[in-house]
């Protein structure tokens, strides 16, 4: 079994599943590697922008930053077919408008909320889908195929395995992405969901995002092996292990995962190895100020999936030398970062979902009692 570099011990696959000789990023456009170059852009402003609103008290409830692992959510979503399922959770905001989405952003039926909607659940506005129940990630659509994110994480896992029974049983060929911290697996709901899946053999893959740390508990006190994609082994499915701050490997290995899913072959767990950069939320950051050492954090945010994906497409050929001098927002702070860091189509598309949110009203008072009992129809 080879291993790549990456963030240690980076990107490998246990038992079946391993990467093929010609890898899912192969086949690949010059114009797909582009747009996800151009998805990062954009899952890292919505970051920063965010986090720039809320310490300008524009904003109110907790933030739960993916800055440093955006590289996980693009690249286990890019190679979804519109009718796939995704269950997102808390640090994967930008999973709920990235479904989908690709090249024409603004495109009224593609199967992901569209940036008004999520923006308007930020703000806690009429146009959420959360109807100000919750300003962050407490939503979802049975449209648009989102399964609804909780603060149980793994609590999702049966859920995604139960849709996509149905899916099956209705002649359908979904898969269900859940996205997952490394501590969840620790959980004993994680491994009766694996389990179901496993026995029926049930398209689920799991997304392990390692970002090292469990709130406060360091992963080597949640896990007993290095990869935690070992815990595959038990349930006789993949356990594979991709570099979180590559983009493409992470890519590489979720399509693997997903073509042995949608085959008949069952589920898998993919391991994105990957650091958190603030705190688990923005109540957090003082505290994980204290309990990550310093030296930890720099060398967690020194690999930046912005950086290496722009350094793989000038050694493709794919932007020249000028162009990769350009919106340069890697190693950046939220407070550190600019506008003109970003391409000006990731601003724009981001200024019209916040100036949409703005703009809307609060739900109307009498809403308060809404969706808390069963209502006559």
């Amino acid at each position: 079994m080879s291993r790549t570099s990456g963030t240690a011990p980076a990107a490998n696959a246990t038992q079946k599943g391993d990467t093929p000789s010609i890898r899912p990023r192969d086949l690949l456009s010059k114009e797909d590697c582009l747009e996800i170059f151009r998805q990062l852009y954009l899952a890292r402003y919505f970051d920063v922008r965010l986090i720039k609103e809320k310490r300008l008290g524009h904003l109110t409830g907790t933030l739960y930053s993916s800055h440093n692992q955006e590289g996980v959510l693009v690249g286990s979503l890019y190679g979804l077919k519109p009718n796939d399922w995704i269950s997102p959770i808390h640090r994967d905001m930008p999973a709920f408008f990235l479904k989908d989405i690709k090249f024409d952003w603004r495109r009224a039926d593609r199967m992901g909320l569209s940036i008004e909607e999520v923006c308007a659940q930020v703000w806690g506005r009429v146009g959420s889908p959360g109807r100000a129940r919750d300003n962050w990630s407490h939503i979802g659509s049975r449209s648009k195929r989102i399964i609804h994110s909780t603060s149980m994480l793994a609590g999702t896992i049966p859920v995604a395995a139960g849709v996509v029974y149905a899916d099956r049983l209705d002649g359908g060929d979904a898969v269900c992405v859940t996205f997952n911290g490394e501590g969840s697996t620790a959980q004993g709901i994680f491994h009766e969901a694996i389990n179901y899946a496993a026995v029926h053999k049930l398209p689920v893959v799991t997304v392990v995002e390692n970002n090292q740390w469990a709130y406060g508990t360091p992963a080597e006190l949640e896990c007993p092996t290095t990869d935690v994609a070992d815990r595959a082994r038990g349930f006789g499915i993949p356990g594979l292990v991709a570099d979180g701050q590559d983009v493409f490997d992470v890519y590489d290995k979720v399509m693997t995962a997903i073509n042995y899913a949608r085959s008949g072959r069952g589920p898998s767990i993919v391991e994105c190895k990957t650091f958190r950069a603030y705190g688990h939320g923005d109540h957090d950051d003082d505290r994980a100020n204290k309990y990550r050492p310093k030296e930890d954090v720099e060398k967690g945010r020194a690999r930046d999936p912005i950086a290496i994906c722009r350094a793989t497409l000038l050694a493709l050929g794919h932007i020249d030398a000028a162009h990769a001098e350009t919106f340069r927002a890697e190693g950046k702070n939220a407070s550190e970062a600019k506008n003109d860091d970003f391409p000006p189509e990731v601003v724009t598309f981001l200024n019209e979902g916040i100036e949409f949110a703005l703009q809307s009203s609060l739900p109307p008072a009498d809403e308060g009692a809404k969706w808390v009992f069963r209502e006559a129809k």
